[in-house]
């Protein structure tokens, strides 16, 4: 079993978004998700389904195309193959984000982009 909570996980990097994965096997990730104001994950679509849960803060979520925003107490699932994304509204997030399955080394490259280039939707043209 796995035991902890935000505040015992909590680490902000000025630089980018902070994921503490607290659990991983074949079948399921699950991270912490700790957001400056601004910051985010880039849009991407891996063939995982994601839930975020919504701990502090706001955001805006990337779903397909639509985009919605999302506060403490929300819950969110996106099905596997849609592009998804989340971007800090003007305040610290914290956030649960469980992907089963997670999400392969070469599915995140539109992440590692998106960080490098600090570009919310590194796809868009």
């Amino acid at each position: 079993m796995v035991a902890t909570d935000f505040e015992s996980e909590r680490a902000y990097d000025e630089q980018r978004f902070s994921a503490r994965t607290i659990f991983e096997s074949p079948r399921m990730k699950v991270v912490l998700g700790y957001f400056e104001p601004g910051q985010f994950i880039p849009v991407h679509a891996p063939a995982s389904d994601v839930t975020m849960a919504v701990q502090s803060g706001s955001a805006v979520v990337r779903d397909g195309d639509d985009e919605h925003d999302v506060n403490p107490g929300d819950v969110v699932v996106i099905d596997a193959g849609t592009k998804r994304g989340i971007r800090a509204d003007d305040e610290r997030m914290e956030a649960l984000l469980v992907t089963a399955p997670p999400p392969t080394d070469e599915e995140h490259d539109p992440v590692r982009t998106g960080i490098r280039e600090n570009t919310f939707d590194p796809g868009a043209e």
